[in-house]
């Protein structure tokens, strides 16, 4: 009689455990994805005194009210100068960067393919203190049986318990309000269409520019390259604008030191300004860098396009 006992005993004990291994698999296939067509879209502004630095909102110049859409191929967001060369390139102005990349959550497969499904998270938005443009990537790898879109914000994703793997990759990503436009690229022919990603479970979108692919510098850091700039004024500065040709006043002299095929380019520009009575002398990487320049203290996200 004591066997039996023991052996039922031992069969109900089982079974319970086999019912708690049932009910944990339950819950991870019954997460439900958000529909991010559907969800709640975040406002952004990147020219409040909180997000701008030299594009900041004033009741005089115009810059674009919070959320508003933003065309890019309008000025002051679209500067044409010189590259090494002295061959004419244009460039969008996304603001001062700072060098410090911010993480970017891309979701992978356990057999290392990226889940299409599910779109990226990022942890914050312009305005917001550690906000980049430039961002790290953080591969996030999820079982088969992970529902995409069930997870929508950082937060929920470093409680996942998920692997999660940072990456050297560097993606250039500036978040503006829906309905932005950007026509121009680097490569002919590809406009830089809006992605959609998720942010604290609201929806957000961004550009991609993706005329380079980038990798932290040895320091972690987002590489950088220099660029050569005359202002109309040189003790106002940036507010006085660009120094433009009389007969062209859209054409700068500002001097690009690299170009998307250089295995040196970097969208992130180190500033460096020449005075403006130099301006007609400098037409190429040569002429800016005969000339002494002092370092403005800023990097600025201006990626090249067409």
């Amino acid at each position: 009689m004591f066997n039996k006992i023991a052996i039922f005993g031992l069969s109900m004990m089982f079974i319970g455990l086999l019912s708690v291994s049932c009910d944990k698999d339950n819950d991870a296939t019954s997460a439900k994805g958000k529909d991010i067509n559907t969800a709640t879209k975040v406002s952004v502004d990147r020219f409040s005194v909180t997000a701008g630095k030299l594009m900041v909102r004033t009741a005089t110049n115009g810059l674009p009210v919070a959320n508003a859409p933003i065309n890019f191929d309008n000025q002051p967001f679209i500067t044409t100068g010189l590259d090494r060369t002295g061959a004419v390139v244009k460039y969008y102005n996304f603001d001062v960067q700072s060098t410090a990349p911010e993480d970017i959550y891309v979701f992978f497969k356990e057999d290392g393919t990226q889940l299409s499904e599910q779109n990226n998270i990022i942890p914050t938005i312009p305005g917001e203190v550690g906000y980049n443009d430039f961002w790290l990537v953080n591969k996030v790898t999820v079982p088969k049986n992970y529902v995409p879109n069930s997870l929508t914000s950082e937060n929920e994703v470093l409680s996942s318990g998920y692997k999660i793997t940072k990456t050297n990759s560097i993606v250039n990503c500036p978040v503006v309000p829906f309905g932005s436009t950007a026509a121009r690229s680097a490569k002919a022919s590809i406009a830089s269409a809006l992605t959609i990603g998720w942010y604290k479970g609201q929806a957000v979108a961004y550009f991609n520019f993706a005329e380079k692919e980038l990798t932290t510098t040895s320091a972690n850091q987002v590489p950088t390259s220099p660029i050569y700039v005359m202002f109309n004024d040189n003790a106002v500065g940036p507010a006085s604008g660009f120094r433009t040709e009389t007969a062209n006043p859209s054409q700068t002299h500002n001097v690009l030191a690299t170009i998307p095929s250089d295995a040196s380019y970097s969208p992130l520009w180190n500033v460096l300004v020449l005075d403006n009575k130099n301006f007609n002398a400098v037409t190429n990487l040569a002429t800016a860098t005969s000339i002494a320049a002092s370092a403005a203290g800023a990097t600025v996200n201006c990626p090249i396009v067409k």
